[in-house]
C-alpha cells in the first residue's frame, strides 16, 4: 500500500522548491496530481496539470503540438555499453486498475487497466539483455491483468518472452490471485522462469475480504497455492497483509492469523491499514484504533517471520544459482558478493574477484538473520 498523503507532501515541496529556484513554468504530473488536480495547479508556476490518464500525451499537448507528430518514427531504443548498468531490469507491461479494493487509491490515481502490446514488451526486454541485465522482472500496477482488452492472458505474454528472447531468467512481480488458474503454473516447466511468486492475501478473514472488495477467499486462496507448491517444487511465496482494517473484529483477526501459519509464507509485507481519502474503506463505520493496528501488525509480522525462517532453513547444504547485485572489496580475502536466488534467498559469499552481475553455483552452509553465508563452488562462463 502506497501512502499517497506522504507523496502528496513530497510532490507539493518539490514543485514549491523549483517554483523557488526560478522555473517559471512547471507541468504537474503523477498519482498525486490525479487526484487532487486542483490543489496542484494552484502550487506556484504550476501551468500544466496533466492527469495519469493523459499523461502519454503530456509532450504534444504541452507543446501545442499534433499527437500524429510523435508517431511518425518508432523510438530505437539502442542501450549504451556501461551506462546505467543493471543486474535486473524492470520492465512496465501494464498500468492502471479496473478492480475496486476498497482500501486502495491506485484506481482513481491510475486510471482503468490498460496494456502495452506485446511488440513494445519484447524490445525493451531485447534492450536490456543487451545492455546486459541478467534478469528481466515484469511489472504492472495489475500485472495480471496484461492483455484482456486485446483477449490475451498474461500467460500468452510470459509464452512468448520465452520464446522470443535470449532471456536467463524472468522473474513476475505481485500477482492478484484471482487472476490466476493451476495451468498457468505449468509454465515453470521452464527452468528460465524463476520460482517465486508474490500472491497479495490482504486478509484471511472471508467476511473481512468482502468488506475490502477482493475478488478472492480463503478457500480459492489457499487451492491457488497448494496447486502452485504441486507444479513448483520449492516454490517462494510471499503475501502482503492488511493489519486493523475497518470493522475487523477479534475472532476476524484469528482467522487471518490462523491462515497466514497455515499457508507457511516465505516472507511478506504487513500494513498497518491507512485511510485514503476518497476510497470506500475511509468512510465504512468501525475504525480500528491505531494502537490495535499496531498489535495486530506485530502478531502478523512475528508469524511470517516463522514461516519465512522455517522456508529458509529447508535449503541450508543445498547448491543453488545466485545473481550477485552487489560487491565490495574484503581485504586480502577477496571480494564480499550479495545476492539472490530465484526463489529469493539472499546470499552473501567472498570470491577472489569481483562478480558483480554475473549467476554462480553457490553452496548454502548456513543462514543467519535471514541472509545465508554461501561458498561458491562453480562461476559461470
Amino acid at each position: 500500500m502506497r501512502s499517497y498523503h506522504a507523496g502528496g507532501l513530497r510532490s507539493r515541496g518539490r514543485i514549491r522548491n523549483i517554483a523557488r529556484a526560478g522555473v517559471e513554468e512547471i507541468v504537474a504530473t503523477g498519482c498525486w496530481t490525479s487526484i487532487q488536480p486542483r490543489e496542484a495547479a494552484a502550487l506556484p508556476n504550476v501551468r500544466h496539470v496533466v492527469t495519469n490518464d493523459k499523461k502519454d500525451y503530456l509532450v504534444p499537448e504541452v507543446l501545442g503540438l499534433p499527437r500524429e507528430t510523435f508517431d511518425l518514427e518508432p523510438m530505437d531504443r539502442v542501450p549504451i555499453p556501461g551506462l546505467h548498468r543493471r543486474t535486473r531490469a524492470f520492465i512496465k507491461v501494464q498500468d492502471g486498475c479496473d478492480n475496486r479494493c476498497t482500501f486502495c487509491v491506485t484506481t482513481i490515481a491510475r486510471g482503468e487497466g490498460r496494456s502495452r502490446p506485446l511488440a513494445d514488451v519484447i524490445n525493451d526486454i531485447n534492450a536490456a539483455l543487451a545492455g546486459d541485465s541478467k534478469e528481466i522482472v515484469l511489472t504492472g500496477v495489475h500485472l495480471g491483468s496484461w492483455g484482456q482488452e486485446m483477449n490475451f492472458h498474461l500467460r500468452d505474454l510470459v509464452k512468448a518472452i520465452l520464446r522470443e528472447t535470449d532471456v536467463r531468467r524472468l522473474r513476475l512481480s505481485s500477482l492478484e490471485p484471482w487472476d490466476l488458474d493451476a495451468d498457468f503454473f505449468s509454465l515453470w516447466m521452464d527452468a528460465r522462469l524463476m520460482p517465486h511468486l508474490h500472491l497479495p492475501l490482504q486478509s484471511g478473514s472471508e467476511s473481512t475480504l468482502k468488506r475490502m472488495a477482493r475478488k478472492t477467499t480463503p478457500d480459492s486462496f489457499r487451492g491457488l497455492v497448494k496447486a502452485a507448491r504441486a507444479a513448483i517444487p520449492d516454490i517462494a511465496i510471499t503475501t502482503d497483509i492488511i493489519a486493523g482494517f475497518p470493522g475487523e473484529t477479534d475472532d476476524e483477526f484469528a482467522e487471518t492469523l490462523d491462515f497466514v501459519r497455515e499457508m507457511q509464507f516465505s516472507g511478506g509485507h504487513v500494513f498497518s491499514y491507512s485511510p485514503r481519502p476518497g476510497t470506500g474503506a475511509a468512510k465504512m463505520k468501525a475504525q480500528i484504533k491505531p494502537e490495535v493496528r499496531k498489535r495486530r501488525n506485530h502478531i502478523l509480522q512475528e508469524a511470517i517471520g516463522e514461516s519465512g525462517k522455517s522456508y529458509q532453513e529447508k535449503f541450508i547444504g543445498q547448491t543453488m544459482s545466485v545473481l550477485w547485485e552487489s560487491a565490495s572489496e574484503y581485504g586480502e580475502y577477496g571480494w564480499r558478493m550479495e545476492g539472490w536466488t530465484g526463489n529469493y534467498l539472499r546470499v552473501s559469499a567472498v570470491a577472489p574477484s569481483p562478480r558483480w552481475n554475473e549467476v554462480d553455483e553457490v553452496t548454502l552452509p548456513d543462514s543467519k538473520s535471514g541472509v545465508f553465508f554461501g561458498t561458491i563452488v562453480r562461476l559461470s562462463e
